[in-house]
């Protein structure tokens, strides 16, 4: 029976992904936000949403080598201290925007994001090895449960941005709402004694754990999981933000992502009967399935309904519940020499791909679709709306001019106000059209002055009044559907990721039957008689 001391130690552990999840689901909600009130692109906004992931992996990685010297009571506090800086610093963003504009709330938000992945990075570095330590002979299901915390920090965080969208609230107190998790985790944490990993307590030397890192079964292992961190990290990134250009509803969205994160909660609880029923690496290849028929779902023109999105993205979320915390059971089972350096390059590659590929590429993949579209089907409204620079995340990509979420930001405003108008004129006749079009004109004014700096209010204004505001009736439809179309495109593509980890994981289950099934190797206690795998992967774990 595991001692008190242990128990909190894992619950803690579980309470920082729960900060992480929430984090990440709240910043996912309020990016529109930030897109409308600074002026970003989506791929600036995929540049800040990236940062929020890739210092993750540098920060497990560096860590890694480390945690048993330095103690992980130790980083724990750097990665307490280091959310506390990030919770700051995105806070600022509004300040850095009012006295040096859109370049220095950027950077703003940049730093505080990458402060929050830094955060995670220091958590993950311990939380990984900590669990498998403290369950030597179940790391799959416990990892699988630990990693639960995720998206039951994401399904709170939505629950959160939806509460707070019905009372009106800015997103500054969306974001600040993350500080209670933080504290909660901080306290339990505070002056605990860890244990040090399973290598550690094997008297397995630095040098063998560097060495372990050299088997090529290892590499394809990372490769893997490389694409693990794209597709469900770089994907969820946007979800809630390409559910809501689809839907044209920001609570139906947050609902839809709140779905397949319970889902994914619920699921990752019972790991531990699939596993033995399929193994590791069977769960892994169904998930990868899954993962792809459920983007393409996505991707597809049928999936514009409430309804049928509901189910594409229930395909999706069945098939992404598994992947991060069952890559890093196999990892930890295959390979316990690496210790918690193995487990640390595993999450950091993933948590990399993610930042430097998944998050800005996807967001580029919607700019590049939705721009092509919208020079298709009206240029006008492609040279009206385009960002006046063109920008690429990555060298070697075709560098393009975005979609100005700035000036889209004015446009759905003036379309939400004169719905209002309208509504308010039928039911009062006396409400005329030149009062209709003044008080229109009026509160688009008062709604741009609220998000800009003085000069650009002026700007925007010029602009708004010359050029945006003659042709929003035409213009509004077509940016409609190129955003519409931008974000389907992204996710359809996204689908042959996911296809090709099905291949790679297929690949491994032949490669262990060939060698007698997969077999996890235990280096402290014994391997657990009760945790067999069936299905043709015949080992004890």
């Amino acid at each position: 029976m595991k001692s008190l001391n242990d128990k909190m130690l894992f619950w803690a552990s579980f309470l920082t992904l729960i900060a992480a999840g929430m984090g990440f689901s709240i910043r996912g909600e309020i990016l529109a936000d930030w897109g409308g009130q600074f002026g970003f692109t989506q791929t600036e906004l995929g540049e800040i949403t990236g940062m929020g992931l890739v210092g993750f992996g540098f920060t497990i990685i560096f860590f890694s080598f480390f945690a048993d010297v330095l103690g992980y009571g130790k980083l724990m506090i750097v990665a307490f201290l280091l959310h506390m800086l990030t919770v700051a610093l995105t806070l600022l963003a509004p300040v850095a925007y009012a006295s040096g504009g859109k370049t220095s709330a950027f950077w703003c938000l940049y730093a505080g994001q990458l402060a929050f992945s830094l955060a995670n990075g220091t958590c993950e570095a311990v939380i990984n090895p900590l669990t498998a330590t403290l369950y030597p002979n179940n790391k799959t299901h416990w990892l699988n449960i630990l990693h639960a915390g995720w998206p039951g920090g994401l399904v709170l965080g939505a629950l959160v941005a939806l509460g707070l969208n019905q009372l009106g609230v800015g997103w500054e107190v969306k974001w600040g709402i993350i500080l209670a998790p933080m504290l909660i985790y901080g306290m339990m944490m505070l002056g605990r004694p860890f244990p040090k990993s399973e290598a550690s307590q094997a008297g397995v030397e630095m040098a063998t754990m560097v060495g372990a890192l050299a088997s090529g079964l290892l590499l394809f292992l990372f490769l893997l999981h490389a694409m693990v961190g794209y597709v469900e990290l770089g994907t969820d990134s946007w979800i809630i933000n390409i559910t809501n250009t689809v839907l044209a509803n920001k609570n139906t969205a947050l609902l839809a992502f709140i779905w397949t994160n319970v889902l994914m909660f619920t699921l990752r609880f019972f790991a531990g009967p699939i596993v033995h029923k399929i193994s590791p690496l069977g769960l892994l290849f169904a998930s990868a399935v899954l993962g792809t028929a459920g983007l393409a779902m996505l991707g597809m023109t049928w999936t514009d309904s409430a309804s049928t999105w509901l189910l594409a993205v229930t395909v999706y979320g069945i098939g992404k519940t598994f992947y991060w915390p069952t890559m890093l059971g196999v990892v930890s089972e295959r390979f316990p020499k690496a210790g918690a350096l193995g487990l640390g390059l595993t999450g950091g590659i993933g948590m990399i791909s993610a930042g430097l590929l998944g998050g800005p590429g996807i967001g580029y993949k919607q700019d590049f679709a939705a721009m092509q579209e919208l020079r298709r089907i009206s240029d006008p409204t492609y040279e009206r709306y385009k960002a006046p620079a063109e920008q690429a995340p990555l060298p070697g990509l075709p560098k393009i001019a975005g979609l100005d979420n700035g000036k889209i930001a004015v446009l759905d405003d003036y379309e939400t106000i004169q719905k209002k108008m309208q509504a308010a004129k039928e039911k009062n006749e006396t409400f005329t059209d030149a009062q209709a079009k003044l008080q229109l004109e009026k509160d688009v004014e008062v709604l741009i002055q609220e998000k800009r700096t003085e000069k650009e209010v002026t700007d925007r204004l010029e602009w708004w009044k010359s050029v945006g505001q003659p042709n929003a009736k035409e213009d509004a439809p077509q940016i409609g559907k190129a955003r519409l179309f931008g974000g389907k495109s992204a996710l359809s593509w996204t689908a042959a990721v996911p296809a090709m980890m099905a291949v790679g994981y297929l690949i491994l289950i032949l490669y262990f039957r060939m060698r007698g099934g997969y077999k996890a190797e235990v280096l402290v206690g014994h391997a657990a008689e009760d945790e067999k795998f069936t299905g043709g992967v015949g080992a004890e774990m």
